[in-house]
């Protein structure tokens, strides 16, 4: 078995290397009479567009996706839909010296001892190039959840790069800064830090926030397909992501009961929580208040300073990774991160309306 495909009723299959001839998805599950096309599709692509700033990496590629099936004259059939993202700019020859050699902090090692080859040119299938295919993915499932449920809004940004962290959340700001900082006055200070770190050849880590308002409460099931359990592991899946948080997460565990627990009162349309450390699942179930996800990633493991290494035949050496790298991985996971809410939400809508139809529960009058 080959993992390469997540989601339940609402499939995404990705494939292709980083510096192949392409790469692309297949979805499948998705409703009919969507309406998708390209352009729409592209406007989620050029926010994880590699060269769109001095502080990703300088790879140009355009990301223009393609859909080479399950769309007919602008609307969604019901049948598999294929995407496809040729690449353009790969510089293979960059990785010639590493061949032998495994970058430490990579997945080169651990790919050699499970399947005994690895292409090494980028990090082949581990590579983040591979996540181009998840943010096509989560255009569809964006297009579907804006017909099934108007109003949901998923929005992502950087809100911690190495030591620098903000508790300011100015979501009309974040797409103004190539840090998807939600913190306009923060943003000088992250940019200055980012070029010192850029200067030493060296990266940092960062922490991100995905938030989706206007989710239905009711999605999400005991007991292995709860909401969150599947949120975590889709952002876990994403490349450098080291630790994932729900609500108020691992900061939980310095609360008290008293203070952890969100308070209910009825309100005129339903329940009305007085807080969310919960992140707006309880049980695995969504309760309808904002979905709060927050995911760290690792400080990019290609630097040019040396480190120390082994080569294939076992021989001690030393590697400084050239090619064009991100210094902070973290600025272009926030698109990534959206796109896999996207499409973990999408599915386990569609897994509601098979199992309960829609139906809930009545409180109040």
């Amino acid at each position: 078995m080959s993992y390469n495909t997540f989601g339940h009723m609402f499939r995404v299959t990705t494939w292709g290397e980083s510096h192949g001839p392409a790469l692309g998805c297949t979805v499948d599950g998705c409703p009919p009479g969507v309406a998708i096309n390209e352009e729409m599709l592209q406007h989620w692509m050029d926010q994880r567009k590699p060269g769109g700033s001095k502080y990703v990496t300088q790879r140009r590629e355009a990301d223009a996706v393609r859909i080479l099936s399950g769309v007919f004259e602008g609307r969604t059939t019901g049948t598999s839909i294929q995407l496809m993202i040729e690449n353009t700019d790969q510089r293979s020859k960059d990785y010639g010296e590493i061949a032998q050699s495994f970058r430490p902090g990579h997945a080169d090692i651990t790919y050699h001892q499970k399947y005994g080859l690895r292409d090494y040119r980028g990090g082949g299938r581990s590579s983040a190039r591979e996540t181009a295919a998840r943010v096509a993915a989560g255009g569809v499932a964006r297009a579907v959840l804006a017909d099934l449920v108007p109003g949901l809004r998923i929005r992502g940004a950087m809100v911690q790069m190495g030591t620098l962290r903000t508790d300011r959340r100015d979501w009309d700001t974040v797409r103004d800064n190539p840090l998807w900082c939600p913190d306009p006055d923060a943003v000088a200070d992250w940019e200055a830090a980012l070029d010192a770190l850029r200067k030493e050849h060296d990266s940092v880590g960062a922490v991100i926030e995905i938030n989706a308002a206007g989710v239905p409460a009711g999605l999400g099931a005991p007991v292995y397909a709860k909401l969150d359990t599947d949120l975590a592991a889709a952002m876990m899946s994403i490349n450098a992501v080291k630790g994932v948080e729900i609500g108020e997460g691992m900061a939980a565990a310095t609360l008290r009961g008293s203070e952890n627990a969100d308070e209910i009162r009825m309100g005129p349309d339903g329940p009305v929580y007085g807080s969310n450390h919960a992140g707006g699942i309880l049980g695995g179930i969504s309760t309808g208040q904002e979905l709060v996800v927050r995911f760290a990633v690792k400080p990019t493991s290609s630097i040019l300073t040396p480190r120390k290494t082994i080569r294939v035949d076992g021989t001690e050496t030393e590697i400084i990774t050239k090619g064009r790298h991100d210094p902070c991985v973290g600025i272009r996971a926030v698109p990534v991160g959206e796109a896999m809410m996207a499409c973990v939400i999408l599915d386990h809508l569609l897994l509601d309306r098979a199992q309960t139809a829609g139906v809930r529960g009545a409180i109040g009058g």
